[in-house]
Parts: C-alpha cells; sequence; structure tokens
C-alpha cells in the first residue's frame, strides 16, 4: 500500500508542479512522452522476461486457469463498460479501456494519455491505483466473503507482484500460483486490449 501511496504523492507533485509552472518547457513536449511510454514498454518487458518463476507458471498452466484471467478481463471491461451507461461525460469506449488497465496504473495510464487524452488518462491512474489499493485493505472481508479466489480478482494485474503477499496471506499458495500466473497475462494484455478498445 506505501508504493501506491508513494505514485499518487509523486501524481499530485506533477499536477502541482506543472500548474505552478515549475516543469522545464521541453518536459510538456508530446514527443517526450511517447518516449518515455516506449522505455516503460521496453522495461516491462524485460522485468516479464527476466521473472523466470512467472515463466515456469506459465509454462506449466492448466488449461482451467485460464479461466482466472478471463472472468478479470470479462468482469473488468463489461462492469466498466456498463459504468458508462450511468454518466454523460465518458463513452462506452473511454470507460471500458480504462477498466482494461486491471489495475496497472502506470502503463494503462500512460497509453490511455497518449491515445486519447490527458483526462482520461488521470481517470485511468486514479481508478487503478484505487483498485489496488482496494485489494491491499480488503482482502481478508474478499477472501471471507466471495471466496479465497477473490483477492486474485481484485488485484488484476497487480496480483503477480504488489497483492501478491497479502493474496498469499488470506488465500494460500496454491491461490498464490494462480495470483501470479493471472498477473502475468493480464499484463501483456494491458497495451493489447487498451490500444483495441480505445481504436473505435
Amino acid at each position: 500500500m506505501k508504493d501506491s501511496l508513494f505514485i499518487v504523492l509523486f501524481f499530485i507533485a506533477g499536477l502541482l508542479a506543472s500548474y505552478s509552472q515549475w516543469i522545464p518547457e521541453f518536459l510538456l513536449h508530446q514527443e517526450f512522452s511517447t518516449y518515455i511510454l516506449y522505455l516503460l514498454m521496453f522495461v516491462v518487458g524485460v522485468g516479464l522476461g527476466g521473472d523466470k518463476e512467472a515463466l515456469d507458471v506459465l509454462r506449466k498452466v492448466n488449461l482451467k486457469i485460464l479461466l482466472v484471467p478471463l472472468t478479470v478481463i470479462v468482469g473488468s471491461i463489461g462492469s466498466t463498460a456498463l459504468f458508462a451507461l450511468l454518466v454523460d461525460d465518458l463513452s462506452v469506449a473511454e470507460s471500458a479501456a480504462v477498466g482494461a488497465g486491471f489495475g496497472y496504473y502506470s502503463l494503462s495510464s500512460i497509453l490511455i494519455s497518449e491515445m486519447h487524452s490527458e483526462t482520461l488518462g488521470t481517470i485511468a491512474l486514479l481508478a487503478n491505483v484505487i483498485r489496488e489499493i482496494f485489494t491491499l485493505l480488503f482482502a481478508p472481508a474478499l477472501a471471507l466473503t466471495f471466496g479465497k479466489l477473490a483477492p486474485v480478482v481484485s488485484g488484476g494485474a497487480t496480483a503477480m507482484d504488489t497483492t501478491l503477499p497479502i493474496i498469499t496471506r488470506v488465500s494460500g499458495n496454491k491461490y498464490g500460483l494462480m495470483a501470479v500466473f493471472s498477473g502475468v497475462v493480464l499484463t501483456i494484455l494491458v497495451p493489447v486490449l487498451v490500444t483495441f478498445i480505445l481504436s473505435f
């Protein structure tokens, strides 16, 4: 949870610095943020490629375990798309793109900012940070109320890293393996699905 709050503090600091015009002009150019996105995508690839435990889980996968990330995808995108019907300011595609972040706030918010707008990118950042914090705080209640798989689904892409310790603590090591697998799959799919949804 400390890491999530740290990210939010950096985000707020960036807003204040930009609003106060403390940021050098060259940092505000669109090309600069594109290069940062390329670097982030490279780092994500390096992280996934170098995680031997995660790759081993992928190799040993049972077909039934595919239902875990599939459930997260359908639930996250479906519920956020339905949410758009309740508000006037977001289209179904915009809202679904935010849901397709699956808790991966850094990558999804940058992608959405680049492809759509800074406003929707900010919404994606906050929504996905809140998802991670919610999982960290309420994993025990989720497991007790909805079953041991609930914290894995709630964690989304973060189930492979930041929310993994709390998931294994409340659900057990068996669900920890499912969490790593689901998190890896969702992390890989975030740029694919966000790009696909926003292309409409």
